[in-house]
């Protein structure tokens, strides 16, 4: 267990990092490769709409490879997207994300299924170890990005490359798991079929589970991609607003671990809902309306929130299902549509942003957001499953 925990650490590390690196740097990236307000808005967008094309893909693939091996291919995929980018920005930049990207939404929803599988019982634990793996990556590429890029004498290669390192490294950490071969159908009882992402799309807790995860996701990349700009705005420097996106990942980070323990101990999640909603919104609120020196205390709280309704998201894939092998189509399809959803999010509040001038809109905009995401998570948050697909 000690060697698979090592994995899920070192996979987990590199979720988020290549996405989070660059937001901080979007300012020095449009001076230097000449992109456009929009195109840094369809370069935020592009991880997301990756993560939502390539999602269903996971379990087809995971049924023929095996997860173990599956997720040993993408981690090796994400290492080449990322060299390929830092090569050749100028051409590369959106084809490498692409790469990288497509392979983080395999990492994304196989994670789940497998420690479902593997380890049914310690299952909250792990998730939480994975996300605050996830979260400690991401904190660290926001924190570090701009310090490298002026060290470097704004290198884009360097910048968009640096994260290639440690996705080669987490390939060598996951290597042993590759004598293993779960399957999604290892584990689906006898005489049922193996349930499919239509088979639990007929059912309205999958369009709740889904929704939440996807209005959660839309409120965290729009936030990811605009808020080190909504603080310079501000006034803030170029390194105090990367420090302050960390700030926002630490925070997902601590209650990405607490969650999902509290959620496996608790009867439902619902005030578990309702208290992460309450922290999003005061953060939200705060980052913007509040004086610009506590702006650390409101990216905090909204870290809170985001970071829970994350793990909440992904806790509800697994205690809303019967089975490890529904827990999978579940996964991609929460992830497949979510995730689709969340595009929407850098894109319009970049819209926005230009087309008012201003941020208030953009937040107010995001705080209706926010409303619908608990309308979707209170009913999702009930002690109910899925039926099993017979």
């Amino acid at each position: 267990m000690a060697l698979f925990i090592a994995g899920i650490i070192a996979l987990g590390f590199n979720l988020r990092a290549a996405i989070t690196s660059l937001p901080p740097v979007f300012p020095e990236l449009s001076d230097s490769l000449h992109l456009s307000t929009a195109t840094l808005a369809l370069l935020a967008a592009v991880p997301v709409l990756c993560f939502a094309l390539f999602s269903p893909l996971a379990a087809p693939l995971a049924r023929r490879f095996g997860e173990e091996r599956v997720l040993l291919a993408a981690v090796l995929l994400l290492a080449a997207g990322l060299v390929l980018r830092a090569a050749l920005p100028a051409l590369l930049l959106f084809p490498g994300t692409v790469i990288a990207a497509g392979a983080i939404a395999l990492l994304n929803v196989l994670f789940p299924s497998l420690v479902k599988r593997r380890y049914p019982h310690q299952a909250g634990l792990l998730i939480g170890i994975y996300l605050v793996s996830l979260c400690s990556g991401a904190i660290l590429a926001s924190l570090v990005a701009v310090p490298v890029y002026q060290a470097t004498g704004n290198s884009a290669t360097v910048a968009l490359g640096l994260w290639a390192l440690p996705a080669a490294m987490a390939a060598l950490v996951w290597l042993p798991q590759r004598r293993h071969h779960t399957t999604p159908g290892d584990q689906t009882p006898p005489g049922h079929r193996k349930p499919g992402l239509m088979s639990v799309s007929r059912h309205l807790l999958a369009w709740q589970v889904m929704g939440y995860m996807g209005l959660q996701s839309l409120i965290y990349y729009a936030a990811l991609s605009w808020l080190p700009i909504l603080f310079r705005d501000r006034g803030a420097g170029a390194v105090n607003a990367g420090t302050l996106l960390a700030l926002m990942n630490l925070g997902n980070a601590v209650t990405a671990l607490l969650a999902p323990v509290i959620a496996h101990r608790a009867r439902d999640q619902r005030m578990l809902v309702a208290g992460t909603t309450v922290f999003s919104a005061v953060g939200l609120v705060g980052v913007w309306f509040a004086p610009l020196a506590s702006a650390p205390v409101w990216a905090i709280l909204l870290g809170f929130g985001q970071g829970a309704s994350l793990a909440l998201a992904i806790y509800f894939t697994t205690a809303r299902s019967p089975d490890p092998a529904t827990a999978g189509a579940l996964s991609g399809f929460m992830q497949g549509g979510g995730y689709l959803v969340a595009t929407v999010g850098p894109l319009a509040i970049g819209f926005l942003h230009t087309v008012s001038g201003g941020w208030t809109v953009p937040i107010v905009v995001l705080l209706v957001v926010l409303a619908g995401q608990f309308a979707t998570g209170w009913p999702a948050a009930r002690n109910t499953v899925l039926p099993e697909v017979r």
